[in-house]
């Protein structure tokens, strides 16, 4: 039996360690969606790029939340890195159908952290 997982990723920093554990499941023959709120995509590199194909060659998905995103963020994870879209009900569902869900990472940091924490 093949379990389905769902990643959700509010931070950027991230992104790219959801990415990757997302293809991990995939090659242990799970399905892995992962969903982008909020953030912009790194910038794009061929290690990112073939992660993102790979999880789709695996059957999963990585997906923008354009319902919180500026245009800005939504323009360049649509049309730059051709994300697939997906509203906020869409995660829901996606989540009921699930076995697991993950919120990936820390959230955002609000308060900068003093300089003598650097």
């Amino acid at each position: 039996m093949s379990h389905k997982v769902c990643f959700l990723i509010g931070n950027r920093v991230y992104i790219s360690d959801g990415m990757r554990s997302a293809l991990g499941l995939g090659v242990e023959n799970m399905y892995a969606y992962t969903y982008i709120f909020y953030q912009k995509m790194p910038a794009k590199t061929p290690y990112l790029e073939e992660n993102l194909y790979w999880i789709r060659d695996l059957e999963g998905e990585v997906y923008a939340v354009t319902e919180t995103m500026d245009e800005e963020t939504k323009k360049f994870n649509l049309q730059d890195w051709e994300l697939a879209e997906a509203s906020i009900e869409d995660v829901v569902e996606r989540i009921r159908e699930c076995d697991l869900v993950v919120g990936y990472g820390l959230p955002p940091q609000i308060i900068q952290t003093p300089p003598q924490c650097a």
